[in-house]
């Protein structure tokens, strides 16, 4: 005697998106984050050159400063990278290595920026100086707090390895990191191009 399949228990395919709900999570949340920043830029272009009173950009931006401090943070995701592959082949120690570097540059640029800052004050720029001081200091506070956020997170990373939490098995999550400072040091560029480049040609 045959049995017809039940109606109600029809298999139905499984849909999936190919990546880690944890990958996905910081894509979509990176994906935020650049309307954020791309919010903060605009805002910028809205009102640059609209200052009536100085400090304006071509009296007080140090391109050579601010050109070092942009190399080393552009240097960071080369050792991010290095420290992926690092992990990636199983290599502990060499991992190590390049994530502290990483961690290390992206204090280093932090460093600079707060010497900017601290100078940008002494000179009568604050943020409610003129609507470049405002405009300049939220766009650039965000991103170093960005920075500030990915040190620490780079940071938990070598010590978590010290302790045997981060190996190989789970080198997802320095995959993760990795998303999240190459997005920083992109921003980065485009904020250097629009305030340091731009502005001083513009004024």
């Amino acid at each position: 005697m045959q049995h017809s399949p039940s109606i109600g228990h029809v298999a139905e395919p499984e849909t999936t998106t190919g990546l880690d709900h944890r990958k996905l999570l910081i894509w979509t949340f990176l994906g935020s984050e650049c309307l954020f920043f791309g919010s903060l830029i605009a805002t910028y272009l809205v009102y640059q050159g609209q200052s009536v009173v100085g400090p304006f950009p071509k009296d007080i931006l140090e391109i050579p400063v601010t050109s070092v401090s942009t190399f080393v943070l552009l240097a960071s995701s080369l050792m991010m990278v290095l420290a992926v592959t690092a992990i990636e082949r199983g290599d502990m120690r060499a991992f190590r290595i390049w994530i502290l570097a990483c961690a290390i540059m992206g204090s280093t640029f932090l460093g600079f920026q707060v010497y900017e800052f601290n100078a940008f004050v002494h000179e009568g720029l604050t943020p409610r100086t003129n609507l470049f001081g405002s405009t300049f200091f939220t766009l650039t506070g965000f991103h170093g707090a960005h920075v500030t956020v990915g040190v620490i997170w780079l940071v938990s990373l070598f010590a978590g390895s010290l302790r045997g939490r981060v190996n190989p098995q789970n080198s997802l999550m320095v995959d993760i990191a990795a998303l999240y400072w190459h997005f920083v040091d992109v921003v980065w560029i485009v904020i250097f191009t629009v305030i340091y480049l731009l502005g001083v040609s513009l004024g």
